[in-house]
């Protein structure tokens, strides 16, 4: 990204298409890796976008998700911790919806690629993450869901993650998001 300086104002000339993240920086979806984006930024995205399109019982954040997660992946908390962070820039887009996307993966992936390096993730952790994501997604759908949401775990034979949803609000979330990263990050 340049910045372009004048004595009164800088002005930011992204190389594709760009937003402007809560803490001022910016994120190009083209060159996510030469982004300054920071893990508050990551937490603040997450702990205010509402899983499932917002069609839930109530707000349930994307960073409460993934304090879930983290909370049962085996050999990989802090990973699973991560293992959504990409949605705190493109946001929470429904399974069906990225279907009839066909960009969206490509972009999805560039930006994952982008925090697994900025956050020193282990490579090899998806396997055990997305086993982790599928028994907490049981869990979860039958706690903020209509009845009946989760009848997909069963027929799948996935078995419900042992998790209690809270409703955290944004604030919460976030510092709750914040505290955990601080935790398991390796230095």
């Amino acid at each position: 990204m340049n910045i372009v300086r004048s004595n009164i104002l800088a002005v930011h000339v992204a190389r594709g298409p760009a937003i402007t993240l809560a803490s001022g920086r910016i994120f190009d979806f083209l060159d996510p890796h030469g982004s300054d984006f920071t893990i508050e930024d990551v937490a603040h995205g997450l702990a205010h976008i509402c899983r499932y399109a917002g069609q839930c019982r109530h707000f349930y954040s994307v960073a409460e998700h993934s304090l879930l997660v983290s909370d049962v992946a085996t050999g990989y908390p802090y990973e699973a911790l991560l293992h959504d962070a990409a949605e705190a820039f493109i946001g929470d887009v429904t399974r069906p919806l990225k279907q009839l996307l066909p960009d969206y993966k490509a972009i999805e992936a560039n930006v994952e690629d982008a925090i697994a390096k900025r956050f020193g993730l282990n490579s090899g952790y998806r396997e055990a993450v997305k086993a982790a994501d599928l028994s907490v997604l049981a869990a979860e759908q039958a706690q903020v869901m209509a009845p009946g949401t989760d009848n997909w775990a069963k027929k799948a034979g996935v078995i419900a993650a042992d998790v209690a949803v809270r409703y955290l609000s944004p604030p919460e979330a976030r510092r709750e998001f914040l505290k955990r990263f601080e935790a398991l990050c390796p230095r």
